[in-house]
């Protein structure tokens, strides 16, 4: 390891986007919208992260190891207010995977969430959405779900159902009560508004 204090200070910044979404989540205030907390915790570990890229390049694990490494990745998959720093840090990862050590799954994972807040469909189906009706589904494939999972293997993941029900019983726990109707479509509106709002769609 190169760099154990900037592998320090990223396992750390995790450790708070995770304590901090744990007890918004108790609170039951993670069901309307993007919260506002949360966001701001979100883009306080990208700004600084981006900085700590700036000085040594993406923080593979050969700089900081295993642990910060990946906790470099799950600062840039929350940093959805930010698409353009989301794209440069994909790219940066796919170029670096060539010489350096980069989790293949993390980069899937990171892909297809930007294709979903761009309505476009995913590669590895490792994003979900409500269906309108209170459940949770796999976001718009680009192939078959057979292939999809063939593909999901590859990088040691789990099948799509398997996701889904690990994903749902999270739901199930953290959410007290479903949106009505009316509330689920004032959410689809809040939210197509602010993907407009940081520049993930334009229209």
């Amino acid at each position: 390891m190169l760099y154990p204090d900037i592998a320090q200070e990223l396992i750390e910044r995790q450790r708070n986007d995770l304590d901090v979404r744990q007890r918004l989540a108790e609170e039951g205030k993670l069901t309307g919208g993007y919260n506002p907390e949360m966001e701001d915790v979100h883009l306080d570990n990208a700004r600084r992260l981006q900085e700590m890229i700036t000085q040594i390049g993406w923080p593979a694990q050969e700089q900081v190891g295993e642990e910060a490494s990946q906790a470099a990745w799950l600062i840039v998959q929350h940093a959805i207010s930010l698409p353009s720093f989301m794209k440069r840090s994909l790219a940066l990862m796919n170029e670096q995977a060539k010489t350096r050590t980069i989790d293949p799954a993390n980069l899937a994972f990171l892909a297809d969430r930007i294709a979903m807040y761009e309505n476009q469909p995913q590669f590895y189906g490792t994003q979900f959405v409500d269906d309108g009706q209170g459940r949770l589904v796999c976001y718009q494939l680009d192939d078959s779900v057979e292939k999809v999972d063939q593909r999901r293997q590859k990088l040691g993941l789990n099948t799509i159902d398997e996701q889904l029900v690990e994903l749902t019983a999270r739901m199930n726990v953290e959410q007290a009560k479903l949106p009505t109707v009316n509330e689920r479509q004032q959410m689809q509106e809040d939210y197509d508004a602010w993907r407009r709002t940081v520049g993930w769609i334009s229209a």
